[in-house]
């Protein structure tokens, strides 16, 4: 991991981070069934219930992530993404820690998200990572859908 990494409130539509919302919009565009993509799009990530953070070293966004406000304590975690020249390096566990830390102090009791199902070898790194991370599959939540392709994962910030 980078010594300088920065994880912070961002905007999403700063320069540094629209190569990261294409990569990752690409990518699930790329891997998914158009009915089991769930990413969100600038407009998408720029609503009152969304908080947006980004990894940085110095000035260039190594990756970024957002918690979304479902209500009743629960949080989504949406746009989880690295920069492909950054992965391996321990940004997304610790994109990840920072949000659940966001999410225990805003009041939230769980986490919440939803990824590529064991269909989609090319989620198999994110799902390794919750898993190591304590979360447990569940069901579909909120407006999803149960879908082969879909993956729906918990954890609890509160015992």
């Amino acid at each position: 991991m980078p010594q300088t990494l920065e994880i912070r409130p961002t905007d999403p539509a700063h320069p540094a981070i629209r190569p990261l919302l294409e990569a990752h919009l690409a990518h699930t565009s790329e891997t998914s069934a158009p009915e089991a993509c769930h990413a969100l799009d600038l407009a998408g990530l720029q609503v009152p219930e969304i908080q947006f953070f980004a990894a940085f070293d110095g000035e260039t966004a190594l990756g970024c992530g957002a918690l979304k406000d479902l209500g009743e304590g629960r949080r989504e975690v949406k746009s989880v993404h690295v920069a492909a020249a950054a992965r391996g390096r321990g940004i997304a566990k610790a994109l990840m820690l920072a949000l659940h830390d966001k999410a225990r102090a805003s009041g939230a009791t769980e986490i919440l998200l939803e990824t590529g199902s064991d269909l989609l070898p090319p989620f198999d790194a994110a799902r390794a990572l919750y898993e190591r991370l304590g979360y447990t599959y569940c069901a579909a939540f909120g407006d999803y859908a149960p879908h082969p392709e879909s993956a729906f994962m918990r954890l609890a910030l509160v015992e």
